[in-house]
């Protein structure tokens, strides 16, 4: 989702969607509303689709770890040259 083809689309399916109200209502404060609340519903809509990408995402890369990953190092890894995480990633606010 390239947000400024996004927004692109978004502000012509709002013109069309303003254009096509008038037509039907003929008056330009019920149009503006509508418009409005079509606005409102397009950018749920996109925070909705953008939070499914995010979490289809994680989980794709979840499936594809192998396990978790140590997160102290130990003396053979400092021996055998491989980098560890360390302790600084743990979750939570008060890591030891």
């Amino acid at each position: 989702m390239f947000a400024p083809r996004v927004l692109a689309s978004m502000i012509g399916a709002l013109v069309a969607f303003a254009i096509a109200t008038y037509l039907l209502n003929g008056s330009l404060v019920s149009t503006a509303i509508q418009t409005l609340i079509c606005a409102v519903l397009l950018q749920v809509g996109y925070f909705i689709a953008v939070l499914f990408l995010v979490w289809k995402e994680a989980s794709g890369r979840r499936k594809l770890s192998p396990g978790k990953v140590s997160m102290e190092s130990t003396s053979d890894d400092k021996q055998s040259g491989t980098v560890s995480i360390g302790p600084l990633n743990r979750p939570g606010h008060s890591n030891p």
